[in-house]
């Protein structure tokens, strides 16, 4: 015999407001229901009610707005784990206008570089690098802050109207660089100081930092990139194959992936 064990109501509750605001029933950007409203709608108490409306909030489904409201969001931004693709194309294949905000772009020399890019990018002391600060955004909303190192003369006479858009089809179109791909390692953060302010995002918010090297054809360093993600803006997709033994010797894990360009 099949024992099957109910869901808890707030558990059931969830998942009817989510398929409301991500069917097309509600528009994206219209008021969702109020505490209130759940409750008669669904004869649920209100701190049940409460419950599932934060945790639609918190998965990024729903959007509160202290005094207003809460209201339907558009869906999350997935990133694809298995390519590289860019960033403004994402953003309007998800129905969003997309725009970048460049926050620093500058020329420097790599022994002025404090930290291990040089030897990441494989550069000499006096090799030229381009330094940029991206904030990339949906909808007006940043959703990624990007901190980049460029080899510089892969692409001369780089300038800070060119980062304004995506930078992959910049390397492709106009410097004709073939792109390899990119090796990357993920890990949860929370978003701090100046880094959560940039992404409007409450100090200590949940966000995935990403550390990013990727490369020309023949393995040939070409950037060097961390970035910020808004944990509520973006979901992590991936396709995974049959089962195979594998033995880990360390506890990191690092993938090849999809870069914000």
């Amino acid at each position: 015999m099949i024992s099957l064990v109910k869901e808890p109501i707030y558990q059931q509750l969830n998942g009817q407001l989510r398929l409301m605001a991500t069917s097309g029933e509600l528009p994206v950007g219209s008021k969702f229901l109020t505490e209130r409203q759940v409750c008669d709608r669904f004869e649920v108490s209100r701190a049940t009610a409460n419950k599932a409306l934060s945790n639609l909030v918190s998965e990024g489904v729903l959007e509160f707005r202290k005094g207003v409201g809460t209201f339907v969001r558009g869906r999350a931004l997935d990133y694809n784990l298995r390519a590289l693709v860019s960033f403004t194309d994402k953003v309007i294949a998800a129905g969003k206008v997309p725009s970048t905000e460049v926050l620093q772009f500058e020329s420097v020399c790599a022994k002025d570089v404090l930290d291990d890019v040089p030897d990441v990018l494989q550069v000499g002391p006096t090799e030229s690098l381009f330094y940029i600060e991206r904030l990339r955004m949906a909808d007006a909303l940043p959703v990624i802050l990007e901190k980049r190192y460029i080899v510089a003369r892969h692409c001369p006479n780089l300038t800070a109207a060119d980062v304004r858009g995506s930078l992959y089809k910049l390397w492709t179109d106009r410097y004709q660089l073939a792109i390899e791909g990119a090796d990357e390692s993920i890990r949860a953060v929370n978003a701090r100081g100046a880094d959560a302010r940039a992404l409007r995002v409450r100090d200590g918010a949940a966000g995935m930092s990403i550390l990013s090297v990727g490369y020309l054809s023949g393995r040939r360093p070409l950037w060097s990139e961390r970035t910020l993600y808004r944990g509520d803006s973006y979901e992590f997709q991936n396709r995974l194959g049959g089962i195979q033994s594998a033995s880990f010797s360390t506890g990191r894990f690092i993938d090849t992936g999809e870069s914000a360009l």
